[in-house]
């Protein structure tokens, strides 16, 4: 019926000959794969090149005159108005359960008391800041670089350009000046409400007004707590637009550019949120 018998079938050769076609495909490959890292890599430390000389032009912008203040004001108020609630309810659930989770453990030692200051301390140095730059990351980044990638697309910044306005003004730095401010005011409501939270978990397990709530949350912070959360909340604000703005400014010609100008702006000012927490965590821990 068959052929060739499965004794002539020589296994030590046959299986040679497919390790050595296998070999073949994995060094064909290799040169392939080196070529996809590096590219990968050079266009990483590329964009971070672009994006320091970008970095530069706009704090030029930002103290050159004339000054654009009706664009500062008009995109500080859209773009807190429009995060606000989302922010507002975001600390407000967190302050909720972060003191429902906690009440138990300091339960169990005896510790009730200090349950006011732990949260308060824990949402306005890491959780209210944290929480809030990543919501505006997602909201506003995304949305000014969608914004501005849609002006380059459609040839805008090119025809500003033409007629003597400074885009860079005009569109960017008004825009990273609005976040930069808005973005600390955000953290401030964010951390008020989570304290409101906070406290109408802690009245579900036991009666405490309002004054002592305020004098326990207070009790454990110090200016070493409020400076450090401050300072990184303004920079949290000042890279959130300035990244959405680089991404949408040097977006490609085409309309898939817009969304992937979005995407990446995102990804990129959410791990820069991160870093520059854990910078700002690594200084006061030092300290």
């Amino acid at each position: 019926m068959y052929k060739y018998s499965l004794n002539k079938i020589n296994y030590p050769t046959y299986m040679a000959k497919i390790n050595v076609s296998v070999a073949k495909l994995r060094i064909r490959g290799k040169p392939k794969m080196k070529e996809e890292t590096l590219t990968f890599y050079n266009g990483v430390f590329i964009d971070l090149g672009e994006l320091v000389l970008f970095t530069g032009k706009v704090i030029k912008q930002m103290f050159q005159p004339p000054f654009e203040f009706r664009e500062f004001i008009k995109h500080g108020f859209l773009l807190g108005n429009k995060s606000l609630a989302l922010v507002v309810v975001t600390g407000f659930i967190m302050g909720l359960v972060l003191t429902m989770q906690m009440n138990p453990v300091l339960a169990d030692f005896g510790a009730q008391t200090l349950l006011p200051g732990v949260i308060a301390v824990s949402m306005v140095r890491e959780l209210g800041p944290v929480i809030t730059g990543l919501i505006c990351a997602g909201k506003i980044s995304s949305g000014i670089a969608a914004e501005i990638a849609a002006m380059t697309v459609t040839e805008q910044i090119d025809a500003m350009e033409v007629s003597g306005t400074r885009p860079l003004s005009f569109v960017v730095a008004s825009r990273v000046m609005a976040t930069t401010l808005v973005v600390p005011i955000l953290v401030i409501f964010a951390d008020a409400f989570s304290l409101f939270g906070a406290f109408l978990a802690v009245n579900v397990f036991e009666e405490t007004s309002v004054t002592l709530f305020i004098n326990r949350s207070f009790s454990l912070m110090g200016f070493v707590d409020l400076l450090p959360s401050t300072l990184k909340t303004v920079l949290f604000g000042f890279f959130i637009g300035l990244i959405g703005s680089y991404k949408g400014y040097t977006a490609g010609k085409g309309t898939e550019s817009v969304g992937k100008a979005a995407n990446s702006a995102v990804v990129a000012a959410s791990l820069t949120i991160f870093v520059i927490d854990l910078v700002f965590v690594l200084i006061t821990s030092i300290l």
